[in-house]
């Protein structure tokens, strides 16, 4: 079979590397991908956004799948233009992705059908919502309605800044006009878990759980990011939790999008906090998150190809799916400066000389033969072993082999999963 795979990132180059592993698949393309992808798939120099050209590269290839990685082009219909072309596509169709693409209905969703999440209110002008900030609690937390590349949500810890947030986002529109509605929600407090799904309407089928490290520096401090690493199992987080978050939202969820008419296929990401109460919703993704794609798909022991195509078929019910016991450990080697401004262009070493670990590329060029940065995120490296303390031990260590100037990254991803659990 022919593959079309739509992305740029490391969670496009995971699902190359995953799908390649099919013997059911024959030549992988990959649009716009970056250097690292291009060592197992065919680059296509097509941008995201650009529907037509990718629709049309589809038909003049034979694709017969397509695979969408990237949110923004799920939330403006990509998967819709691919279906009225008769072009098999996974992922979600747009009335579909608005449960990622705005967070106001997400929330009324959650509330409508009584799934745990945060107690909150939303806004759509700047006066009400500082009155109504002025009778909660610190910290705060801010919620930009629509896709704000990862970096529509503040947590303030002070009035003064949660007042400054709200006037960037609702009066400065720093994010456009993802912007004109806010949410402002009750701070949870708890861990942090994300369970993937694949879910063809109302099949949900949960991937292993993964952990991931959103803000920049050790200890969880500092800005947020799109992600520092992650960690696949969670084994200080009881399997009971686990399956609670299954029965109470996952599964919920995706009846509910049923019942509203918009039946969600594709991989349904929540964003989960465990709080004294139990399991509650953040946030819910219409897509694979990146980076728990490198751990969780590390995992994967079924063919990716028979899962996408039974989910697209809507015969997910019907497949099953295995995974590794193993534990696989996912450090993120960022640019100097990010999440803020970055060089690019700096020369990378060392990535011969890994030894036991996949080097996922997130934000890499080529030039004049020579791995060079094109990202905030550049690399990740993950480490497979038979328990989280040894797959970690791998991917730190191969994450000291690869130099490039600035390099910085977290010393202690999956250290939460060497610590015992406090509900």
């Amino acid at each position: 079979m022919r593959v079309l795979v739509i992305g740029r990132g490391g969670r496009e180059h995971t699902l190359v590397w995953a799908l390649q592993k099919s013997e059911k698949v024959g030549q992988i393309y990959c649009a716009p991908g970056n250097a690292g992808i291009a060592e197992l798939a065919e680059c296509v120099p097509i941008q995201e956004n650009q529907f037509e050209q990718l629709s049309q590269f589809a038909l003049d290839y034979a694709i017969d799948l397509v695979v969408v990685g990237p949110d923004d082009p799920l939330s403006e219909g990509i998967v819709d233009h691919f279906e009225e072309r008769n072009i098999p596509v996974f992922g979600p169709r747009a009335n579909a992705a608005i449960i990622e693409g705005s967070k106001v209905f997400t929330k009324n969703l959650l509330k409508k059908y009584n799934i745990p999440t945060a107690a909150y209110e939303t806004f759509t002008e700047y006066e009400p919502a500082v009155s109504y900030l002025k009778t909660q609690q610190a910290p705060y937390v801010i919620k930009a309605d629509g896709l704000a590349a990862g970096k529509g949500v503040i947590v303030a810890q002070t009035l003064e800044e949660a007042e400054s947030a709200l006037q960037e986002i609702m009066v400065h529109k720093v994010f456009g006009e993802a912007g004109n509605q806010v949410v402002i929600e009750e701070f949870l407090t708890g861990q942090e878990m994300s369970i993937l799904a694949f879910v063809d309407g109302n099949t949900v089928r949960p991937m292993v759980p993964a952990q991931d490290h959103k803000p920049v520096y050790d200890g969880d401090k500092g800005p947020n990011t799109g992600g520092m690493g992650t960690y696949s199992p969670v084994p200080h987080i009881p399997q009971a939790v686990v399956d609670e978050a299954i029965r109470t939202i996952l599964i919920p969820a995706a009846e509910a999008m049923v019942k509203e008419g918009r039946p969600f296929r594709g991989v349904l990401y929540a964003g989960l906090m465990l709080t004294p109460q139990g399991p509650k919703t953040i946030e819910f993704n219409a897509r694979f998150g990146d980076p728990e794609t490198q751990v969780v798909l590390s995992r994967l022991e079924t063919d990716l190809l028979d899962i996408f195509l039974a989910t697209v078929n809507g015969q997910l019910g019907q497949i099953d799916i295995q995974w590794s016991e193993e534990a696989a450990v996912c450090v993120i080697l960022a640019s100097e400066g990010y999440p803020g401004p970055y060089p690019k262009g700096v020369p990378i070493t060392g990535l011969d000389e890994v030894q036991d670990s996949v080097v996922f590329h997130a934000g890499t060029a080529k030039k004049d033969g020579q791995y060079v940065t094109n990202g905030g995120r550049v690399l990740g490296v993950v480490g497979r072993g038979q328990d989280i303390a040894a797959a970690r031990t791998k991917a730190y260590a191969d994450a000291d082999r690869i130099r490039f100037e600035g390099k910085h990254y977290r010393t202690d991803i999956a250290h939460k999963a060497l610590v015992p659990y406090q509900a």
